[in-house]
């Protein structure tokens, strides 16, 4: 059995995240499943994992270098997707107060406190309104960027092909 070369790795991370992506904006806008600010953050991180692959993709004498710039963007949604399943799991009565809407934010709130609501989060990320086997949105995001992680060391271990 032959792995997937560095190409061909870069692009079935480039197409796992558009299927995320396109998931997420299934449950926004069908479903109505509105999204929390950690969840917008880990939004922008699967962005920035796309991006980075897409770049390796076509400049691929460089994939070390967006390999790491990926895997630091692994860490950052590894780290706001744990932030919501710790959030989702903390007694009731220890939950933080539910927060305004991301667009009311935006408008009316400074630039710099609504990075920070949506870094912290709040009480609507405790909320768990969506689950598959057992695991909540949160939970299948951190499982699929300790995945994407996984892929992004195995890519700067690798030898070149």
């Amino acid at each position: 059995m032959t792995l997937p070369n560095i190409r061909q790795t870069n692009l079935m991370m480039v197409l796992s995240v558009i299927g995320l992506m396109s998931y997420a904006l299934y449950t926004q806008y069908y479903l109505f499943l509105e999204p929390c600010p950690l969840c917008m953050t880990q939004r922008f991180f699967y962005v920035l994992i796309a991006l980075f692959a897409l770049i390796a993709l076509f400049h691929p004498t460089k994939y070390k270098l967006y390999s790491i710039l990926a895997l630091f963007s692994t860490f950052g949604g590894m780290a706001t997707a744990g932030r919501q399943v710790w959030l989702q799991h903390l007694p009731p009565d220890q939950v933080p107060a539910c927060g305004p809407s991301l667009g009311y934010m935006l408008e009316t709130f400074p630039l710099s406190e609504t990075l920070m609501t949506m870094i912290r989060g709040d009480g609507n990320c405790a909320e768990v309104v969506w689950s598959f086997i057992g695991f909540s949105m949160g939970e299948w995001s951190l499982i699929c960027f300790t995945g994407y992680a996984v892929v992004f060391i195995w890519q700067l271990l690798r030898r070149r092909s």
